[in-house]
């Protein structure tokens, strides 16, 4: 038995805790609602990790959810789908190791680079959609995937994407099994996550196609910022819109894909499998610009988005007591009031693409 060992045990401490030592923490990279994640690097391999740092306090009662993220993540390996590098665990705190990504996120690289078309928008849509075969093939759900889960592995320009945070991913016992369980984010949740009648698969599929839609017009398809106006704005007779002051570069294919992607009814979508033989996927080649057009709202939407994340990670790191961690102490983030003031006011320009969209034919 080693000295580390003996200690743990003499001190009543899980077996995995001398891994902590193997860690020197850093910055905090986000927050959820269990705990927050940190950039970390690995003393002995010198390699730079992302670790969650989950509350126990804050999970009692749902261990098994932690548990069946870190048994998924186990199952995976996928060149689109973020690596587990190691698990640990302290008296009052869970650490899930991954891989860390630090090229962005999809949005920000978009607006970074100089020119973005549809050849490229098919490039990044397909590693996605990738990732998500595997796991449909896997017979797992992600059920959350959205631009900030969707992340570049490196500041390569050839860098490819990575799909993230398997928190609420759940198995399927059978391809067509249906879950009941509330999951996803408001404006890429499918709207069968917010009915009692379940849903599979075919959420997925949804929110790659929000996704989708997003990335080529620069603005949401939805306007609600409810799950209630959801509701109301999805309906069964819902048909996407595509405005013609952001649409009329973009290739017929491409719409008539999302307009599959968000049909109201999950069984009359396609599937993964099916997205991915969709002539524009295989087939779009078209080199204009998009950038002038998408810029500004994938701009605005994005700076808005980290102000409030923000001070959403400020407040629950407040929240959840971390901040007199000796090894995990934040570093001095903006003023609170500071960061309101920037929120608001990107949060004024997306008020105005919202109604320039209710009026736009």
């Amino acid at each position: 038995m080693t000295l580390s060992s003996l200690l743990n045990k003499v001190a009543s401490r899980p077996a995995s805790y001398h891994k902590k030592a193997n860690y020197e923490f850093g910055d905090a990279m986000g927050a959820g609602a269990f705990g927050v994640v940190r950039r970390a690097r690995n003393i002995k391999t010198n390699e730079d990790v992302a670790i969650k740092v989950i509350l126990r306090s804050r999970v009692k009662g749902k261990e098994d959810e932690i548990m069946s993220e870190l048994e998924l993540l186990k199952q995976l390996h996928h060149p689109h789908i973020v690596t587990l590098k190691d698990y640990f665990e302290s008296r009052d705190k869970i650490y899930i190791v991954t891989q860390l990504c630090t090229g962005g996120e999809l949005f920000d690289r978009i607006c970074e680079q100089g020119s973005f078309t549809e050849k490229a928008a098919a490039k990044m849509f397909r590693e996605i959609a990738d990732a998500v075969q595997y796991l449909h093939h896997s017979n797992i759900v992600h059920r959350d995937i959205k631009p900030e889960n969707l992340l570049f592995e490196s500041k390569d320009p050839e860098s490819e994407l990575v799909l993230c945070d398997f928190g609420i991913a759940r198995p399927l016992h059978e391809p067509d099994e249906l879950i009941t369980s509330s999951a996803g984010s408001l404006g890429y949740a499918a709207p069968e996550i917010f009915s009692s009648y379940g849903h599979g698969k075919p959420c997925d599929v949804w929110s790659l196609g929000v996704v989708l839609f997003t990335i080529l017009s620069g603005y949401s398809p939805f306007q609600a910022e409810t799950p209630q106006d959801f509701m109301s704005e999805v309906h069964p007779g819902f048909t996407v819109k595509f405005h013609t002051r952001y649409w009329k570069d973009v290739s017929d294919d491409a719409k008539d894909l999302i307009r599959q992607m968000l049909q109201f009814r999950p069984e009359k979508r396609p599937t993964i499998d099916e997205v991915l033989q969709h002539k524009w996927v295989t087939g779009a080649s078209s080199e204009l610009n998009l950038l002038p057009g998408i810029k500004p709202g994938l701009s605005s939407r994005a700076r808005w988005r980290l102000a409030f994340e923000r001070v959403r990670l400020a407040k629950r790191i407040r929240d959840l007591g971390l901040e007199d961690s000796d090894d995990e102490r934040p570093k001095p983030m903006l003023k609170f009031h500071e960061v309101v003031l920037a929120a608001q006011r990107n949060k004024d320009l997306l008020t105005e693409e919202s109604k320039e969209q209710s009026t736009d034919a």
